[in-house]
């Protein structure tokens, strides 16, 4: 199998991960606005500059321009060409809660996306339905299962899902070829993005029909669901952001130091797993970028007593001399915390380490 071969893979690069922030919603309102007043006119480059131009709002670098627009076309929003849009997009950026929005995504992403398609190619391939498909074909898919899947050509899937034979056969491939540790940021977008949809639940590294897992969970679901108490986790990110605020001058990610636009409150010990004290105690978090929340939730890195990292020996070679830049410094130790830290080193780390 050649490297070109490998690299065909579902992509999705984002600009944005919350599509409920104010630059996503100028972004796509840009974008159907821009349409609507050229519709008649036909693609070119000199069309698409246009529209960079006027999404680069806020003075960014050129790529990020074209990721926020080629996101759109990702999703469903807008289609390839800039010749068109779907309709729900204007209820979406019409909507006046972040529910109906989270429902209207959910429509336009089924309906209409097509991870492989840019500004400039369109594409035929609907990535989501054909993982939708294959969930109900098996039931339930491992995270590994969904990362084996990104690397799927469906045109060559006639029948437009796979069996759990087939799913095996792919998990082990990306397994071979090392696929999460070269695309983990990509494959943190595409998990990012389930998340979002509406009837879908993962369930620790397992994504389920919403229904499904009431049956399957019963009690149990419903005890970690009305756990998860939204206020309660909003002040729980906003002690972590405060605690990086008073020890770094800035919000940044505790562990890179930089000021993203976007954080993840990363819990130590899993929430699914926590008491309701351990769930909203800030000393059972760390605040991180999306790349290093995905390495940590999943156990392929974790940090000593002393704030060195340690991370999985399945990691690239590359991937492993770029982590060892970085160590959790102690003026975010405190007894607390470093229990948690040992729960993680001792339950989520994976192996090898």
């Amino acid at each position: 199998m050649s490297e070109q071969t490998y690299e065909k893979y579902w992509s999705l690069t984002n600009a944005f991960t919350n599509y409920n922030s104010e630059k996503f919603l100028k972004t796509l309102k840009i974008c159907l606005n821009f349409i609507k007043e050229n519709t008649e006119e036909p693609y070119s480059e000199e069309k698409y500059e246009r529209l960079q131009q006027a999404v680069n709002f806020d003075t960014i670098n050129d790529i990020s321009v074209r990721k926020r627009i080629n996101q759109l076309v990702k999703l469903g929003f807008i289609s390839s060409q800039l010749i068109a849009y779907n309709e729900d997009s204007l209820a979406y950026l019409e909507a006046k809660t972040n529910k109906r929005r989270a429902s209207l995504l959910s429509k336009i992403v089924y309906s209409s996306s097509k991870l492989n398609a840019s500004v400039k190619e369109d594409s035929q391939l609907h990535q989501i339905n054909f993982l939708l498909k294959t969930l109900e074909e098996v039931g339930k898919l491992h995270i590994d299962d969904i990362i084996g899947l990104m690397q799927v050509d469906i045109s060559k899937i006639k029948k437009g899902y796979l069996s759990s034979q087939e799913l095996e056969a792919v998990k082990l491939q990306a397994q071979n070829i090392h696929f999460q540790e070269r695309k983990y940021n990509q494959i943190s977008h595409f998990l990012n993005l389930l998340r979002k949809l509406d009837d879908l639940l993962i369930v620790g590294e397992e994504l389920y029909f919403e229904e499904d897992a009431q049956v399957i969970f019963a009690q149990e679901l419903q005890k970690i669901s009305n756990k998860r108490d939204g206020y309660l986790h909003r002040i729980y990110k906003n002690q972590l952001k405060e605690e990086s605020f008073e020890k770094l001058g800035s919000v940044q990610c505790m562990l890179e130091r930089l000021s993203y636009p976007s954080l993840v409150a990363s819990h130590i010990k899993p929430f699914i797993v926590s008491d309701e004290k351990e769930a909203y105690d800030s000393n059972n978090g760390l605040l991180l970028s999306r790349n290093m929340d995905i390495l940590f939730d999943q156990g392929y890195i974790s940090f000593l007593d002393n704030g060195e990292i340690i991370y999985c020996n399945t990691l690239t070679d590359a991937l492993k001399e770029h982590l060892n830049f970085y160590n959790l410094d102690s003026i975010f130790f405190n007894e607390e915390r470093l229990k948690y830290l040992r729960y993680h080193r001792e339950n989520i780390l994976k192996s090898g380490a």
